[in-house]
């Protein structure tokens, strides 16, 4: 049976509904997902597909929370409160435990701490409570020289950053999150899901690959004592997967700014939509200065945990560098896990979330990302 797409596009924007109906239809039946889009601010792209989904169902959408923590770290730094050359011990003195004292709050942003895990690893409660994760690791012995090289902090980044803003502020990354950004654009998009909002919640599912899809998965290099395993924290006795962490009530209530934020497209859309744009009479959150800073890429080349070439921002992803090179030099945002994509492309205006249901094969940004993504910047350029 071929799934109904609901919602709006703006005029000159009919191909990207095209090609997402094109898309859904070649789906597994039981496919959930929303794809949103503004430029210059104005929603042009509103569209969602799948039984029992509307535009305000919500999705743990795992490392797209990052765009979210990396973004109260951004209004810190414009605002001054943080400095990015600073050392961390500045404003977190027992952070210069085992070697880390040199470590400044621009290597740390932007994944060269070298602190991607624990030796020991967390407990699934640990990971659900960032100021437990960030104590633990202020004691680790980084796994390469602070500052030499660059590793995505999977489960970590948000919880050191995190610290470093309670700090500087007295209040913790997810407070500032709601007071300075998703409340007063009353974004679909927490870090921290109030109980009350939980039947909106639809449960991530866990991904369900093509039997030649299994031997690509069974296939990837993998042991117990690799960075990989430990940065994903799956060398601990009971690891569990990245599905349990999203669906814990513990998670979602608390929202780690690593990869516990729960979110519709519309939320993730207007989040990088209000960072750049004049939206609803209201000036971006980011000026022009800071904009350019984030987008910058800071960390390029191979990246030690993901074994692959990665690109930095300033905590963001290089979106173009990493995913979409048809994008503009500059364009910063974070993928999920699950398949969840989320960037702004300030060159174009264009500013984009995508989540889904089912976990994506082959992990990181769903691959239809990259033709919902070029119909979006098409249609935008045009516009």
């Amino acid at each position: 049976m071929t799934q109904e797409i609901h919602g709006t596009v703006a005029d000159g924007f009919e191909a990207v509904r095209e090609e997402f109906a094109a898309f859904v239809g070649g789906e597994l039946a039981d496919y959930e997902g929303q794809l949103c889009a503004y430029v210059h601010g104005r929603k042009v792209v509103d569209l969602w597909a799948g039984d029992g989904v509307d535009a305000g169902s919500l999705y743990g959408v795992l490392s797209s929370t990052k765009g979210a923590a990396h973004l109260v770290a951004a209004l810190l730094v414009q605002d001054g409160t943080l400095e990015l050359d600073r050392k961390v011990t500045y404003y977190w003195p027992e952070f210069a435990a085992e070697g880390k004292g040199a470590l400044t709050l621009r290597d740390l942003l932007t994944h060269r701490a070298g602190l991607v895990g624990l030796d020991a690893g967390f407990t699934a409660q640990e990971l659900a409570d960032d100021r437990v994760v960030a104590e633990r690791l202020a004691d680790q012995r980084p796994f390469w020289r602070p500052g030499t090289a660059f590793g995505y902090h999977a489960l970590v980044i948000g919880a050191l950053s995190g610290e470093v803003v309670r700090r500087a502020t007295g209040r913790t990354l997810q407070e500032v999150y709601e007071e300075r950004i998703r409340a007063p654009h009353a974004l679909d998009f927490f870090l921290g899901l109030p109980q009350a909002l939980e039947p909106r919640y639809r449960s991530v599912q866990p991904m369900a690959p093509t039997a030649p899809q299994q031997a690509v998965l069974d296939a990837l290099p993998s042991g117990p004592h690799t960075l990989s395993s430990i940065a994903f924290n799956t060398h601990v006795p009971e690891p569990g997967n990245l599905e349990d962490h999203a669906n814990s009530r513990a998670v979602r209530a608390k929202g780690p700014a690593s990869a516990g934020g729960v979110g519709a497209a519309r939320g993730l859309a207007g989040m990088y939509a209000a960072a750049i744009s004049e939206v609803d009479g209201r000036a971006p959150l980011l000026k022009p200065d800071t904009v350019a800073e984030v987008g910058q890429i800071h960390s390029v080349g191979y990246d030690l945990v993901a074994r692959a070439h990665r690109s930095y921002g300033l905590g963001f992803q290089a979106t173009a560098d990493t995913w979409y090179p048809f994008l503009g030099a500059g364009a910063f945002g974070h993928s999920g896990a699950g398949g969840s994509q989320a960037f702004a492309d300030p060159r174009s205006g264009l500013a984009y979330g995508y989540t889904r249901r089912r976990m994506a094969f082959p992990g990181g940004a769903a691959p239809e990302n990259e033709r919902l993504v070029k119909a979006v910047h098409t249609a935008a350029l045009a516009s």
